[in-house]
C-alpha cells in the first residue's frame, strides 16, 4: 500500500495539453514527457466510501501530452486542445509510474479522504504523469465541490 499525502489543491489556471489518442494510460515511460488522462468514474462507485476497484473507472474521456513537447514538431492546425481545468482538486502523488491497479487504489484512497472530509467529489478523475528530479511521478487529481 502506498503512503499518501492527500491535499486540497486550488489550481488557479488551467494546464493545457494537446489531445493525442495514441497515448495509452498506465504505460508511462519518461521519454513520453508530461501526460494527462481524464477518466469518467462510475457515479455509484465515485460516491461510495467502499468502492469496487473492478467497477471504478467507466471510460477514458481524453488523453493528451504537454503542448510544449510538440512545439518543435510543428503542431497541426486541426490539433484539439484538452486541459486540466482550473478549480478545486483532491490531490496525491507518488514518485513512480503506477500501473492501472495501483492507480485505481490510489484514486480510491483520495476519494475516501474526500468523502471523510464531507466534500463532494465529481465523477471525473485525472491521471497525470511527469518526469521530475530523475524520477517518474504519478499524480491523481479529483475535482470536488
Amino acid at each position: 500500500m502506498l503512503e499518501l499525502n492527500i491535499i486540497r489543491l486550488n489550481l488557479c489556471a488551467p494546464l493545457s495539453y494537446i489531445r493525442d489518442d495514441t497515448l495509452k494510460p498506465f504505460e508511462y515511460t519518461p521519454q513520453a514527457g508530461e501526460l494527462l488522462f481524464c477518466f469518467a468514474i462510475s457515479p455509484a462507485q465515485g460516491q461510495s466510501i467502499e468502492p469496487e476497484a473492478d467497477r471504478y473507472l467507466e471510460k477514458l474521456i481524453f488523453q493528451g501530452r504537454l503542448e510544449m513537447q510538440l512545439a518543435g514538431e510543428g503542431i497541426a492546425a486541426d490539433t484539439i486542445p484538452v486541459e486540466l481545468p482550473a478549480g478545486k482538486y483532491l490531490f496525491a502523488q507518488t514518485r513512480e509510474a503506477l500501473g492501472q491497479e495501483a492507480f485505481i487504489q490510489m484514486a480510491m484512497e483520495v476519494q475516501k479522504e474526500g468523502l471523510w472530509e464531507r466534500l463532494k467529489p465529481k465523477n471525473q478523475l485525472y491521471l497525470r504523469y511527469l518526469f521530475e528530479d530523475g524520477k517518474a511521478v504519478t499524480q491523481v487529481l479529483r475535482p470536488y465541490s
